[in-house]
């Protein structure tokens, strides 16, 4: 199924705009876990298993994964959440962006490879590095325009001709480059009046908004610059706060009952 049509249908089944990433720190994980050749596939799935009815969507960070030697772990959790749980997208939040035949390798790993329903991704060496992925109709496109760290600013608010650049990155992805309609953007809880700017700019484009728990966004603030006139058009993600909601052998549903917290905090607001 399109990325898009599951998003749309997640949204709506499970009346919820949550996205849970998937960041895997064995330091914090339950004494249990400790020492189990699997437990990074054990633990995600298990957070995956008590949440898939509260989500929207799923977004393991390939970081996480990578520098634990456990790029293994990664395709087996993707394939069971298709599995156990379809209708859920997975999104592989990789930040990728390169030309030529590196950008070809790197659609094959996202999409052939981690069997990703979409993919984050660097618009900074623009169109062409994006491309292949733009030509997968059916995978979302999920492109950095105003992200939640602090240095983001460095660029993404540089005067560009009259407006911060990543105003003109929003408007070039909705004007250009989204024909396929599979396009989304990164936009940061913690600056929400700029969020709202971008939602101004892209219509009912959806938003991947970080930076909700941990980081100190505002989910009032969020919804009211954000959201789409049906009350959509967001996808907030939480990682620490609701992976690790627990530290005992209960850690799923400590992670289950944060996650129906956040869930229906920014259903309050919609």
């Amino acid at each position: 199924m399109h990325f898009m049509q599951s998003l749309h249908q997640a949204w709506n089944r499970h009346r919820s705009l949550v996205c849970i990433g998937l960041d895997p720190e064995p330091a914090k994980f339950p004494a249990h876990l400790h020492g189990r050749a699997d437990a990074v596939f054990a633990f995600c799935r298990d957070i995956v298993d008590a949440t898939a009815d509260l989500v929207c969507a799923y977004k393991p960070q390939i970081a996480h994964f990578a520098a634990l030697r456990a790029e293994d772990a990664l395709e087996r959790l993707i394939a069971h959440i298709h599995d156990k749980h379809p209708g859920v997208p997975v999104i592989l939040d990789a930040k990728r962006g390169d030309i030529g035949s590196t950008a070809q390798h790197y659609v094959a790993e996202a999409f052939e490879r981690y069997g990703a329903d979409a993919v984050t991704l660097n618009p900074y060496l623009g169109r062409d590095s994006i491309q292949p992925f733009l030509d997968r109709a059916d995978k979302g496109v999920i492109l950095l325009c105003r992200t939640s760290n602090p240095g983001g600013a460095d660029f993404q608010a540089l005067d560009c001709g009259g407006r911060p650049l990543y105003l003109r990155v929003a408007e070039t992805i909705a004007r250009d480059w989204n024909a396929n309609g599979n396009c989304a953007l990164v936009t940061g809880a913690t600056w929400p009046e700029e969020l709202g700017k971008v939602r101004a700019v892209v219509g009912d484009m959806p938003l991947l908004v970080p930076g909700i728990g941990a980081q100190g966004g505002d989910v009032e603030a969020v919804l009211a610059h954000g959201r789409t006139a049906n009350g959509t058009g967001l996808m907030i993600s939480s990682s620490r706060a609701i992976l690790y909601a627990g530290g005992g052998e209960d850690f799923a549903q400590a992670a289950r009952a944060a996650a129906i917290e956040l869930r229906d905090t920014i259903n309050r607001y919609r």
